[in-house]
């Protein structure tokens, strides 16, 4: 079992108040059992994919709300849909990785300044050390026992001034992974709302259909996803995916009152 069923399991125990699904979360050998330290490669992207689709989902919707709102033709909405679609798509995508690279990038410029100040002023580092878990409530025994075992050996005493001193963790996700895992998302997710406009350069869709069809898809989409953040947020499915779909709805609407002011000026 990995530390993040094992953590699963807890929750679920303790959302029911089961003592005995508690305790055998708790269990000794449960615990030994755990040995992943941060969860399934896969997990660490799953933010990614839903923020990613969501966003995807939101504005290609926005500009075919836009568009239907001051009727204009099919055509325009597949330049402007497709147009966003993968421009945006990648302009989040190029987002996520300069972001992710930023952060790596700082993680391991403090883990090096970290590494270089306790080589060279131990005693300080280990002074800092102490008085950080006096602040957080240690006695001044207690403080100065930790400390020196924490410090016994580098890189856990590295470990210790990066998370207790500066509050920085590690992340695991790879910025290119976490950059194409974005645009998938976005691109996949954005494209629903323009399904129906795509299928209608083969097959015959009646112009008075198309926007309630797409509206249709947009809005299981944008529950799904928003029922999705459930694996992130560890909140309740059903309010993720109607909060998602009242969000999305304003934009929409929003984006068609516009779209149909400016057909109003004769634009």
């Amino acid at each position: 079992m990995s530390i993040t069923r094992r953590i699963d399991d807890a929750r679920k125990a303790f959302e029911r108040r089961d003592l005995g699904a508690s305790q055998a979360a708790h269990a000794p050998q449960a615990i030994a059992a755990s040995v992943e330290r941060h969860g399934a490669a896969s997990h660490a992207y799953l933010g990614d994919l839903v923020y990613g689709g969501l966003d995807g989902i939101v504005t290609t919707f926005a500009i075919v709300s836009g568009v239907a709102g001051a009727s204009l033709s099919p055509g325009i909405v597949l330049i402007l849909g497709l147009a966003n679609l993968f421009a945006d798509g990648l302009s989040m995508a190029m987002g996520a990785y300069l972001s992710g690279k930023s952060e790596r990038e700082y993680w391991q410029r403090e883990r090096e300044r970290e590494a270089w100040e306790i080589e060279h002023f131990p005693e300080s580092e280990r002074l800092e050390l102490v008085e950080i878990y006096k602040a957080k409530g240690y006695s001044d025994e207690e403080a100065t026992l930790v400390a020196a075992i924490e410090s016994r050996e580098r890189e856990r005493w590295i470990d210790a001034m990066m998370v207790h001193e500066l509050g920085i963790l590690p992340d695991d996700r790879k910025p290119l992974t976490s950059a194409l895992a974005t645009l998938a998302a976005f691109v996949v997710a954005g494209a629903l709302p323009l399904t129906v406009y795509l299928l209608g350069l083969w097959l015959p869709v009646r112009p008075e259909l198309a926007f309630p069809l797409s509206m249709a898809l947009s809005a299981l989409g944008l529950f799904g996803l928003g029922a999705a953040k459930v694996f992130v947020t560890e909140r309740s499915w059903l309010r993720g995916g109607l909060e998602m779909l009242l969000l999305g709805g304003v934009v929409a609407a929003v984006a068609y009152g516009i779209g149909y002011f400016l057909r109003g000026l004769g634009l």
